[in-house]
């Protein structure tokens, strides 16, 4: 099993340096069909890993470096949370790069493209493979180098390019927190190991300062990664890139990674109750601000966007909860419809010819009817419609936030609220009505290949019957809550947690589907019946203005953090580079220059003169001698 474990993250390995070598020397569908097979062959592997699984296992490929007792080794952990995160990116990675073997077929950078996607699951395997926190970050730093790559893609853009410079920053501030987390973690317990940290947590008392301190450096480099408040505003601008970017990164990669480490790491976030409430409320807030937001953004992509810092949202409200099953499900059934979702606006924007702003949209689902109905599907899933497998994920959140807190409960059924307007609003605007844009646009509208319907089809099916991974108990014991049972193992410790009443889960359930269809029936009698259309940012008033222009968060990081630094630049460029430290450079080379005249015309050549000078300073000399005696 050992070689197979070791093949799955470098089968991605190779395909980019196949590609990345002589991918301009090959036909286009060979890149795409190289790229494409060394993601969909390790899928396979991991699904035979799944399938013969028995227990934990460490694959140790070599010991990597010791200091005094802390040994870290290039290691695999495969178990029950690996298989699941193994074949999530390797499945969806799949689905994405054989669909952008129709989206980029037109594009020069080619098989630049697909070298960097193969990267980019390399990364994203190493991450959730690695046996310790130091693997976990080769992976880390990976995805994030590859995000770089990917958002601009199309760097001639310049904004393209700012936006991916934007990206990148902002995950290294989150980087920097995590890398102090891991130095806690490796001087207070010895070792970065996961199971030695899990085995080790005990030792410490509940909400000890240190682990209180480790674990909030964690969840800042989560924060950046997972895009939570105040780090989130990299990933609407990660737009720039191309949408089967889009999707990876949003669905099964680069995200997830947050979420994943929390969920690894839980033996320590338990003992850190404090640290789980502090993770709560910034999920909540995160949801709620981007649910607002997404509700009068025009460009099909950024809402989705929003959507997925929104959804990123709920998962840590989750993991605040204490609920890893719960976050690590709706990961999952996350990575089915949004993956879906951008694909589907993928194949739209490809209908469109570029077009990306719904005002220049409808009527499309005569037009693109496999588009139109695997991108319903999703949305009702996204929505919590059921027997959709989003409505099993996201009612376990509301259900395990009521137990918790019912004002959270209450303002996390809001946020939902919020998800359900602004995603009917995107699906009614492009898909119904009369078509907006112009002729050139509406006589190039066509279905997409099958190369990119098939995945929409498949995502479709995952999404339909995703929900049956983690089934509530009210179905049956028999056949409820696999998912969890599979993952338990993974679990150190134990938060309490009661179950509701079957009549209270009941009522939750009816108050939230009621929520669901007043927002269609409002959302659709606004855009279907009365035909409203999305007016110009600068039409707007109010809280529409302030959600088009994404509450003012950038203008806010530009006025409290950018300009400051800005200035602070300006000042140690103008005054202190020019004045001090380039006078203080400039000064002593002067008096040097100085010194070297005076002695220049000391050495004159005159020999009478030299006599002189020795005969002065011996008598000097000897003087100094004479009063040093007495």
């Amino acid at each position: 099993m050992d070689k197979i474990i070791y093949l799955i993250p470098i089968l991605p390995l190779l395909g980019f340096i196949i590609n990345g070598l002589l991918g301009k020397k090959l036909p286009k569908n060979i890149v795409g069909t190289i790229a494409t097979l060394v993601v969909f062959v390790p899928f396979l592997m991991s699904v035979v890993l799944f399938c013969n699984f028995q227990s934990m296992e460490k694959a140790v490929l070599f010991n990597w470096f010791t200091v005094d007792d802390l040994k870290v080794n290039f290691s695999f952990q495969i178990d029950q949370l690996s298989l699941v995160m193994m074949m999530i990116v390797t499945g969806i990675g799949t689905l994405i790069h054989l669909y952008s073997i129709g989206y980029m077929h037109d594009d020069e950078g080619f098989s630049k493209f697909f070298s960097y996607l193969n990267l980019f699951i390399f990364s994203m395997l190493l991450l959730v493979m690695g046996s310790n926190f130091l693997i976990l970050f080769i992976g880390w730093e990976g995805v994030g180098f590859c995000s770089y790559l990917l958002i601009g893609f199309w760097y001639k853009n310049q904004e393209y390019g700012y936006a991916a410079r934007k990206a990148f920053v902002m995950n290294r501030i989150g980087d920097l927190g995590l890398l102090i987390g891991i130095f806690l973690l490796a001087y207070y317990m010895g070792s970065i190991e996961f199971t030695d940290i899990a085995t080790q947590a005990h030792k410490f008392s509940v909400n000890d300062p240190i682990l209180i301190t480790a674990t909030l450096f964690l969840f800042i480099g989560a924060m950046g990664k997972s895009a939570q408040i105040p780090l989130y505003t990299w990933l609407p601008d990660a737009m720039a890139g191309p949408t089967p970017v889009s999707a990876l990164i949003h669905a099964a990669t680069m995200v997830t990674a947050g979420i994943y480490m929390i969920v690894r790491t839980n033996a320590i976030y338990t003992l850190v109750p404090c640290t789980l409430d502090f993770i709560m409320y910034i999920g909540l807030a995160t949801s709620i601000l981007a649910a607002f937001i997404g509700l009068r953004q025009n460009d099909i992509k950024k809402v989705l966007a929003y959507s997925t810092v929104s959804q990123l949202g709920l998962m840590f409200i989750a993991l605040g909860a204490g609920t890893y099953t719960t976050a690590l499900f709706h990961v999952t059934t996350h990575a089915f419809f949004k993956a879906l979702l951008f694909l589907g606006a993928g194949s739209v924007i490809h209908a469109m010819g570029g077009e990306q702003d719904m005002r220049y949209m409808g009527g499309l689902r005569k037009k693109i009817p496999v588009t139109y109905v695997t991108f319903l599907i999703a949305t009702l899933a996204i929505c919590g419609v059921p027997p959709l497998a989003g409505m099993f994920s996201k009612d376990e959140i509301l259900i395990a936030i009521w137990e918790k807190s019912k004002w959270v409960w209450g303002l996390t059924l809001f946020s939902a609220a919020l998800t359900c307007i602004y995603m009917f609003r995107l699906l009614f605007l492009t898909f119904f009505g009369e078509f907006r844009g112009n002729e050139k646009q509406k006589s190039h509208l066509h279905e997409s290949p099958k190369v990119m319907t098939i995945p929409l089809i498949v995502l479709a099916i995952l999404t339909i019957f995703g929900g049956v991974l983690n089934l509530p108990h009210y179905l049956g014991k028999a056949i409820s809550h696999k998912f969890a049972h599979w993952l338990s193992p993974i679990y150190v410790g134990n938060i309490p947690h009661e179950e509701p009443t079957f009549v209270v889960e009941m009522i939750l359930l009816i108050l939230t589907l009621t929520v669901i269809v007043l927002v269609a029936v409002f959302t659709y009698r606004c855009y279907v019946i009365k035909k409203a259309k999305p007016q110009m940012v600068e039409n707007l008033t109010g809280w529409e203005k302030t959600s088009a222009r994404a509450a003012y968060v950038n203008e806010l990081y530009n006025e409290i953090v950018v300009n400051p630094v800005l200035h602070l630049s300006n000042f140690l460029k103008n005054i202190v580079d020019k004045y001090i430290i380039n006078g203080t450079v400039v000064g002593i080379t002067k008096i040097i220059q100085c010194i070297g005249q005076w002695l220049k015309s000391v050495q004159n050549g005159n020999a009478e003169f030299y006599v002189l000078a020795m005969s002065l300073a011996i008598a000097v000399i000897l003087l100094a001698l004479r009063f040093i005696s007495h």
